[in-house]
């Protein structure tokens, strides 16, 4: 009886790791072995990411490190009342990864901007299954040297590039990160995270719009011609969405076969 039973445990065990793999969207896991997700996955507990919520403050000891599946994440530096928006995170990245090489208060603050859903697990239970398996350790410091690129070239976008250059720039950061063509965002929105005049923002809107690149609807901004989106975007893009496809070798792979 106690065989049978150990078998049937090995069975379900083996179902329940085949369907966490499966249903896996948030690409650093994705690229973890089935093995290890396993190990992992004792540790995960999903949650769902509504709309202004706060995953990170800034100052304050991260309890959490959250795996993104869906949704989009606004990672900034907040001060005397004025936002910059330093990143992006969504289903490629991790929030709070960063703290996991150094650091024990946050310097940024992450806020969900679009909702969705995400996988999240105590710090110290990552801290561990890091050392048990490099493998880990190692993906989650590829993405976190991509979003170090992505944080700091945003700086250097800001002072350097024009105000088209870095709309379209971020409407395809955007876009890749939550693998979709359809943003909900606002024109004050990205007035306030981008540090551009709100008439700015929409005179170059409705020009990418006048252009055929996107719709513009209430609340909703649609990307219609991507391709055309990106040779507008400054050279930032190219940089940051490289060091992304760099810390994915599938995707990497794909690329270079299409």
């Amino acid at each position: 009886m106690r065989e049978r039973s150990n078998l049937a445990m090995l069975s379900w065990t083996g179902t329940v790791r085949q369907n966490m793999r499966s249903s896996v969207k948030n690409q650093i896991l994705a690229q973890i072995s089935p093995p290890e997700l396993a190990a992992l996955g004792e540790f995960l507990e999903p949650v769902v990411l509504r709309e202004r919520m706060v995953l990170q403050e800034t100052k304050r000891p991260l309890d959490h490190i959250y795996f993104v599946e869906s949704g989009l994440v606004s990672l900034r530096i907040v001060a005397a009342g004025s936002i910059l928006e330093t990143a992006v995170i969504g289903h490629r990245g991790a929030v709070g990864a960063s703290l996991l090489f150094g650091g024990h208060l946050s310097t940024h603050q992450s806020v969900v901007l679009f909702p969705g859903r995400a996988h999240k697990i105590r710090v110290g239970d990552l801290r561990r299954m890091m050392r048990d398996f490099p493998d880990i350790r190692e993906h989650l410091c590829q993405y976190v040297r991509a979003l170090n690129l992505h944080s700091a070239q945003t700086g250097l976008c800001g002072v350097r590039h024009d105000r088209e250059k870095r709309l379209a720039c971020w409407l395809c950061l955007s876009s890749d990160a939550v693998d979709a063509f359809v943003l909900p965002v606002t024109h004050d929105y990205l007035s306030s995270v981008l540090a551009l005049r709100r008439a700015g923002v929409t005179e170059t809107l409705i020009r990418f719009e006048e252009q055929g690149l996107i719709r513009k609807m209430r609340g909703v901004l649609q990307i219609d011609d991507r391709m055309r989106l990106e040779q507008k975007a400054c050279s930032c893009y190219k940089l940051i969405s490289g060091a992304y496809a760099s810390s994915d070798p599938g995707a990497s792979q794909h690329e270079s076969m299409g």
